[in-house]
């Protein structure tokens, strides 16, 4: 099987821009770490950030295995 050599093109890619809830503020790029359900209450979603994700390894929930 061939590897690639070359890194995607990542300019039509969708990013994200919501609310990071490490360092609580609005930020781009920000992926899915924790997802609380509850039975009939809110859920509490918790999203992070590029930055906050590699300064506190962080893995999101779609990378996870």
């Amino acid at each position: 099987m061939l590897k690639p050599t070359q890194t995607a093109d990542t300019t039509n890619t969708p990013s994200g821009y919501g609310w990071c809830a490490w360092h609580q503020n609005y930020a781009r790029g920000v992926r899915l770490i924790e997802a609380q359900e509850q039975g009939s209450g809110p859920r509490g979603n918790a999203f992070a950030c590029r930055s906050c994700r590699e300064a506190y390894d962080l893995v999101p929930l779609a990378d996870r295995p």
